[in-house]
């Protein structure tokens, strides 16, 4: 069997075969040509901010002219991480503001906390940026809808970052799927685990003098600052985080939900808890998940997290298992195994098997191409792989599983658009209360 596939005409079939690849406005893109440069910013600077500092300021048509953080610690490194890379040194600033009036940024790229992807990103398209959004887009379900309505409404790009749609070689699976190397699919299992130790209980203690504590609360009401929630353990607190399933779900269900071909779900269940470290922290968000999100097309998506201990499933500590009428598929990062019914193996496609092809000019791991792809579609010669009208549908999912868990609800959904029906105690969830003065408005 050939496998080389070109990336390009791919997206053309994704687009008529309705995958979901483009975004639903036609966007405002630069004129493409050799010398065109994006010109952005990157806010979030912490572990996954210096990631895309790095792969934006490495592709030759962009240019890196803000860091951003509201911890001042993080400047100077991330700043020095863009020089190496690009020859010239990004001004450091703690107000994303300050990006959004210069003229010649074209796109702002977010690694913030999750309270703050919508609201910064509705405000960057409204000052005429493209966006470039880590996982998860919205905080909570509506401000996903804020996000697919700004996307509209401003003609601006949006990519979110859920990377796996720039994998070649899940492109390459995704192919096969359509084509029915497993026939009519129906179902898939994904899981993430993860050893993560107690967090303890957070004490009041006074700001660093690094640290801008208002502004890094923004939108979310405001709280003391407790010794324990910064720079990483905000994740498992609601007023700032959404825990695992959308922390690291969110990639794997992205995946499933891609391969099932499927949108908004009909019935979400989950049952999940802090169970890992009893009475030995403050921690609110689950450490144990199991959810269920069933689609009208007679489809099923399972996710299991445990985030106290790590196990492997199909050899892998995270994965997608996609299951058809003719046997199955095991998803990895880097590659994925085709099994027939009797779960015996018909072969195993990998980055290593396809190293030698010269037209693999990307590795489809870990060094994906979405920020590629990003830059690309601003000067007109891509099309965006993850645009808000279609991984909305993805974090819905995560949302809808923590709004049944924490509610002890089974959650029925509109089909045509994810909305909570017949429960009102889950209702008052799909938003949230905002700190006076930053709403985010569309």
């Amino acid at each position: 069997m050939d496998t080389k596939i070109n990336r390009r005409d791919f997206n053309k079939l994704s687009v008529l075969t309705g995958m979901g690849l483009t975004a639903g406005a036609v966007p405002n893109v630069l004129a493409a040509s050799p010398n065109s440069t994006v010109t952005v910013a990157v806010a979030g600077l912490r572990s996954r901010g210096t990631v895309l500092i790095q792969e934006f300021a490495s592709l030759k048509n962009c240019s890196v002219k803000y860091v951003i953080d509201v911890d001042d610690r993080y400047l100077p490194k991330a700043a020095e991480t863009a020089e190496k890379l690009q020859n010239k040194r990004p001004q450091e600033i703690k107000d994303f503001r300050k990006a959004l009036d210069d003229k010649d940024v074209d796109a702002l790229i977010i690694a913030t906390p999750d309270h703050w992807h919508a609201p910064m990103s509705i405000e960057a398209v409204k000052a005429g940026k493209h966006v470039y959004v880590e996982k998860p887009c919205g905080h909570n379900p509506a401000e996903g809808e804020m996000l697919v309505e700004a996307e509209k409404k401003y003609g601006k790009l949006m990519q979110m970052g859920t990377q796996k749609r720039s994998f070649r070689i899940v492109e390459q699976m995704i192919q096969e799927i359509r084509e029915g190397v497993i026939g009519e699919v129906y179902f898939a299992r994904t899981w993430y685990s993860r050893k993560r130790p107690p967090i303890g209980f957070g004490k009041v203690v006074p700001v660093p003098s690094c640290l801008d504590w208002d502004l890094w609360q923004g939108p979310a009401p405001r709280t003391d600052y407790r010794d324990n929630l910064h720079p990483y353990n905000w994740h498992w607190f609601w007023n700032w985080g959404t825990g695992e399933a959308l922390n690291n779900g969110t990639h794997d269900i992205d995946v499933a939900r891609w391969a099932l071909d499927v949108d908004y779900p009909s019935k979400v269940t989950s049952l999940a808890g802090r169970f890992g470290y009893p009475n030995q922290d403050d921690w609110q968000a689950f450490d144990t998940q199991n959810l269920t999100a069933e689609y009208p097309e007679g489809k099923i998506i399972t996710w299991e997290g445990l985030s106290c201990l790590t196990l492997t499933l199909c050899d892998t500590g995270r994965g997608v298992m996609i299951v058809g009428t003719k046997g199955c598929i095991e998803y990895r990062t880097s590659d994925y195994k085709i099994f027939d019914m009797d779960h015996k193996l018909v072969r195993k496609e990998s980055i290593a098997a396809r190293s030698a092809d010269p037209t693999n000019t990307a590795d489809p791991g870990l060094s994906d191409y979405h920020a590629e792809n990003f830059i690309d579609s601003i000067l007109g010669k891509d099309t965006i792989n993850s645009a808000m009208t279609d991984g909305h549908k993805s974090v819905l999912v995560g949302h809808l599983a923590n709004i049944a868990a924490r509610t002890g609800s089974t959650i029925k959904c509109d089909p045509r658009n994810g909305h909570i029906l017949d429960n009102p105690e889950a209702q008052k969830l799909w938003s949230r209360e905002y700190e006076a003065g930053w709403e985010p408005k569309v």
